[in-house]
């Protein structure tokens, strides 16, 4: 028979799939995997004919991590290898606060094909389950210690597996269990226009960050194949809608590439853009990936690019580097494959 996968149900679903006569236990169990327990003899508050029932029929993790790489400046990624031999990264990441965030990923590989990212390079292979989204944050915390944020920039287009996403936020977020605030949660899309009206519309009401990358329609198409299918100015509208249904400041993510989008004429592209809505452009010096043609910007590109866009009003942050020694960088996701060997 084979064996009912827990974290990504909720308590309810539990009580159901393991035919409990108790309804409580499935909230008790629920509780348990929310705090990170790792093995069913910690259920202490079960009896032990409970607890050999569900080692017997229920796994608490369906993945496991084949490897774990420490970046000097704090940042740790997690090779995550699946049931069936695939595998995953996702990363924690730490800021000068102390705050930590998990990035994990969605999909197993990606079909974006955005040029300057390595996870565009692995072709898609299948959506995560909600189970296998959860674990992954369960990972990191039993490495890591109490994460603050959650953020869906791993692996993957998140908007093509928005329903496996919601149903991960609703275990992760819901107060019986582990409880994190939806306001720590944000969800990075490539701009899959349908998707975002989708998220403002049906919830739930988390961070959107959009990766824009260049307000320039040809270079856009160039860079982000998805620019064919979700052109800018539909995409500006629905960023505008989502941050008006939402209250919430959206996030344009973009990175810079040398001599590609760092002159006056992408500032300015830029600039247009978020003109009149409630944006937040976030700068990401490109981190290098060595089969891919593209060069790191120089500071004085960067510097350029941030100070024009203050200047004009733009409210604009700018990326720290982290991660970069382990590829655990933005865009440097996907370095393994299939198995923890190769």
């Amino acid at each position: 028979m084979e064996k009912i996968i827990l974290p990504g149900l909720l308590p309810d679903e539990i009580t159901e799939s393991l035919n409990l006569q108790q309804k409580f236990r499935g909230l008790q169990i629920f509780k348990w995997i929310g705090s990170g327990t790792t093995s069913f003899d910690q259920m202490t508050n079960l009896s032990k004919d409970v607890r050999q029932m569900l080692s017997e029929r229920a796994v608490l993790r369906s993945s496991k991590v084949t490897q774990t790489l420490k970046d000097p400046d704090g940042t740790i990624k997690l090779q995550i290898t699946l049931s069936d031999g695939r595998a995953v990264e996702t990363v924690l990441l730490t800021d000068k606060e102390g705050r930590k965030t998990a990035c994990v990923s969605c999909q197993a590989g990606c079909a974006m094909k955005c040029a300057f990212c390595q996870t565009g390079t692995l072709g898609l292979a299948r959506n995560l389950t909600p189970a296998e989204i959860v674990e992954q944050f369960l990972f990191l915390e039993q490495e890591c210690g109490h994460l603050d944020n959650i953020v869906f920039m791993g692996m993957g287009e998140p908007m093509m597996n928005l329903e496996g996403i919601r149903k991960a936020i609703a275990v992760l977020t819901d107060k019986r269990g582990r409880n994190l605030s939806g306001r720590r949660i944000t969800l990075s899309t490539s701009g899959i226009i349908k998707g975002i009206y989708d998220l403002a519309d049906n919830g739930p009401n988390i961070r959107l960050a959009v990766s824009l990358t260049t307000a320039n329609e040809d270079l856009r198409t160039e860079l982000m194949p998805v620019n064919k299918g979700n052109p800018l100015p539909e995409l500006r509208k629905a960023i505008d809608y989502y941050a008006k249904k939402s209250g919430r400041r959206v996030t344009l993510e973009a990175a810079l590439l040398a001599g590609k989008n760092t002159d006056k004429e992408s500032a300015e592209k830029m600039i247009s853009f978020a003109k009149g809505i409630d944006v937040n452009v976030n700068l990401i010096p490109w981190n290098p990936v060595a089969t891919l043609p593209f060069t790191e910007p120089s500071n004085s590109e960067v510097h350029f690019f941030v100070n024009y866009l203050e200047k004009a009003g733009v409210n604009v942050t700018l990326r720290t580097k982290r991660g970069r020694k382990i590829g655990g960088a933005c865009g440097q996701l996907g370095k393994t494959s299939e198995s923890s060997d190769k």
